[in-house]
């Protein structure tokens, strides 16, 4: 059996078809929901994944892939983010993913398939591989794309001290006209995360900045009085 006829017959086993519906309206999807939640999902996932097991890394990202592409149900494009971070495949994660990660944030376009890509896969790959994953992300944050431009703002969401400010600000800063939620809102969460860290900067740089009220608020949300 295929890994993705293997996955589609695990969700469907834990799937509970009345919740299908909510799930899909609820993240405003056009791809229909099972209606599996995450904890069995993920249990379900690991048990497919455990009797699986890929050989080499491009058949995994041949299957990641393949995953992603043929998916019927939402679900089974969760299925494909979570087999991007599996970790049996942590020495998989070199700069020769990057074009899969493209086309799943190109193509998912919405938070709930993008943000894990960000702050993870590609945060990971810019920690890993600075020389290379900072300009392209100078790249994305000045493209049309608007997903491409909310990794760009969000990849360094998990550095905390090694959070590069310049790199930061300048992945925001091409996005500060922008009116789009999704584009404030992950301005805001960048900078609340980087103020957990550094909230003198954060305060300095929302007041110099000419930046939204939602990024505002959501930048300065757990820093009383400023």
């Amino acid at each position: 059996m295929s890994l993705g006829k293997a996955v589609r017959l695990a969700l469907e086993e834990v799937a509970e078809p009345d919740k299908a519906e909510p799930m899909r309206a609820y993240m405003k999807s056009e791809m229909p929901f099972l209606g599996v939640q995450a904890t069995p999902r993920r249990a379900a996932l690991r048990r497919v994944f455990a009797r699986h097991r890929i050989d080499s890394a491009p058949e995994w990202r041949r299957a990641v892939l393949s995953l992603w592409r043929e998916a019927e149900y939402r679900e089974e494009r969760y299925a494909a983010v979570e087999l991007t971070g599996h970790h049996y495949y942590r020495d998989f994660q070199t700069l020769y993913t990057v074009p899969m990660y493209e086309e799943m944030i190109v193509t998912g376009a919405w938070w709930d398939l993008v943000d894990e890509l960000a702050t993870h896969r590609v945060g990971d790959l810019l920690a890993a591989f600075p020389d290379t994953m900072r300009p392209l992300m100078l790249e994305w944050a000045a493209d049309a794309d608007l997903w491409k431009r909310r990794t760009a703002i969000l990849c360094q969401n998990r550095f905390k001290s090694r959070t590069d400010t310049a790199l930061l600000y300048a992945c925001i800063e091409p996005s500060l006209s922008d009116t789009d939620f999704f584009a404030r809102k992950a301005i805001g969460w960048s900078l609340r995360e980087y103020a957990k860290t550094n909230p003198d900067e954060v305060i300095r740089y929302v007041r110099a900045k000419g930046i939204s009220g939602l990024s505002r608020r959501e930048a300065l949300k757990n820093l009383p009085g400023s």
